[in-house]
């Protein structure tokens, strides 16, 4: 047994490593075959987890792409409601501009009317006038029948020829019959005057009334510019608020339209239209536009202009050297560089005329500091007469007696500058010099030197060319004529004939402002000598 266990052993022994072999083949096997699974597996784990990512991405993208939709619609929703509402405001505004029009056409059509009417009674009063012209041809008439019947008798008792006894009675009814007649014009015209005053008013307010449109529009309108036109829509605000508090807070009117850039400020009254110009500019540039916005900014920059108006009149004040007067004073002196007068600024024209009245008062040996002050204040009347009823002289007048002025030469002076009551003192004619010095000065009122002078030499002009003016003057910056013919040759119908016929002259041949005053005088010239 022994030796047969030995034998076996070896055999045993050579088997064992090949099991072995065969064990770790199939474990490597096996494992290779798992770790093949296993990779597969992780790769198909992968790749799901890729396809659920991207299922994710692609969900999450298109939710986004929904919500730009939704946010799109609903701006352009919300951008079509904005454009229908100004679509809106526009054809109320349009249809407010159609009634307003029809009702001025209807307004206009009346008064045409009316001057239709009125054109009537003239034609009848132009034919009465034909008959008393045909009267007066009849009595002209019945004079040459009458020097007729005296050539017969003239022949018989004067030692004259018939010529010369022709030339003669001429001369005498010619003489008659232009007094006759000059002294019949005067009447009728008298008359005519007298009963077409107050048609001539109304015809007069009527052209006003349908002229003066293009000065109001010069004078009443400012305009502000604006960077884009979007922003005329956050001024106008919903519903219009905004503008409705601008104007409301201002009290000027706010005219936007379609003219590209520029958005428009009316009113009669300047320092609301700059305070209204000056608001807009600010809440444009701020950007910030809502009614309680809008309410302080008008504010603040009503105390600048109050601030710059009451700084201007002082700063007059010291220019012109006066002193003592009262605040509200002050800020009416400022409010005048606000008004100006035929293009001339009213404040530099009340400095002028103060300088002009103080060289003049020195010179005839007054006081030169009460003329400069009467010449300061004297159409202190223009900075409230548009809110005030009455002439600027009856309304400076009274101003400044109700703020302490306690001279009385200041006083007439405001009051009686345009010859309005009786001068008390001789400051009040120095003032009135003074003024007609500063709006004669070439292009202080719109007019150069020489079309100045040329009009004063037109108007002298006209006036010499009339029979029996002996000399003729331009006085008050051609704003009056005055004429002197001689007495021995004509009385005072001739007199009043030759004024209409020069005025009707200047209307015809002449271009000026406001109106022209033409005085005749009839000069008598007494001598005598002693010895």
């Amino acid at each position: 047994m022994g030796p047969l266990l030995l034998a076996a052993e070896p055999e045993s022994a050579l088997t064992t490593p090949g099991l072995i072999g065969i064990v770790m083949a199939v474990l490597g096997t096996g494992m290779a075959i798992t770790g093949a699974w296993y990779a597969a597996r992780r790769a198909k784990r992968a790749e799901l987890d890729a396809k659920r990512t991207e299922a994710e991405v692609l969900a999450r993208a298109e939710s986004r792409a929904k919500d730009c939709e939704l946010e799109a619609e609903r701006r352009a929703s919300e951008r079509r409601e904005k454009s229908d509402r100004a679509v809106e405001a526009s054809n109320a505004t349009l249809k407010e501009v159609q009634e307003r029009t029809s009702a001025l056409q209807a307004s206009i059509e009346q008064r045409l009317d009316k001057l239709t009417q009125r054109e009537t009674r003239l034609d009848d009063r132009e034919a009465s006038l034909d008959a008393a012209r045909a009267a007066v041809s009849a009595d002209a008439a019945a004079t040459q029948a009458m020097t007729e019947r005296a050539k017969a008798r003239l022949d018989e008792v004067a030692q004259l020829t018939r010529a010369q006894a022709r030339d003669q009675v001429l001369a005498e009814v010619r003489l008659d019959a232009e007094s006759e007649a000059q002294a019949l014009t005067h009447r009728v015209v008298q008359e005519a005057h007298a009963k077409a005053r107050d048609e001539a008013r109304e015809i007069t307010l009527h052209a006003i009334q349908r002229f003066a449109g293009e000065t109001v529009s010069e004078n009443t309108l400012r305009t502000v510019k604006i960077a884009s036109d979007d922003l005329k829509g956050r001024l106008i605000g919903r519903e219009g608020r905004n503008i409705r508090a601008l104007e409301r807070a201002t009290g000027a009117d706010i005219l936007i339209d379609d003219t590209p850039g520029v958005i428009a400020v009316s009113s009669f009254d300047k320092v609301r239209q700059t305070i209204a110009a000056e608001a807009l500019q600010k809440l444009l540039a701020d950007g910030r536009i809502h009614p309680t916005r809008i309410e302080e900014v008008v504010e603040a920059t009503r105390k600048e202009i109050d601030e710059r108006i009451l700084r201007s009149g002082s700063e007059a004040a010291m220019e012109a050297n006066v002193r003592g007067l009262h605040q509200r004073v002050l800020e009416a002196l400022g409010r005048l560089s606000f008004r100006t007068s035929y293009g001339q600024n009213v404040l530099r024209h009340s400095i002028e005329v103060a300088f002009f009245s103080q060289i003049i008062a020195d010179q005839l040996g007054l006081n030169g500091e009460l003329a400069r002050r009467c010449g300061l204040l004297h159409d202190i009347g223009k900075a409230m007469d548009h809110e005030v009823t009455g002439t600027h002289p009856a309304i400076g007048a009274e101003f400044l007696q109700r703020h302490g002025e306690k001279s009385d030469a200041v006083i007439n002076a405001a009051a009686g500058h345009h010859g309005d009551i009786p001068s008390t003192s001789p400051y009040t004619p120095i003032v009135m010099a003074a003024d007609a010095l500063s709006g004669a000065r070439p292009g202080a009122r719109r007019d150069s030197m020489e079309q100045y002078v040329k009009r004063l030499q037109q108007l002298e002009a006209i006036a010499m060319e009339h029979t029996g003016v002996q000399e003729a003057f331009a006085i008050q910056a051609g704003r009056e004529v005055r004429v002197i013919i001689d007495a021995s040759q004509s009385d005072d119908a001739a007199a009043f004939a030759i004024a209409g016929r020069i005025a009707k002259r200047v209307e015809e041949e002449m271009t000026f402002p406001g109106e022209i005053k033409v005085t005749v005088l009839r000069e008598v010239r007494a001598e005598a000598v002693a010895r």
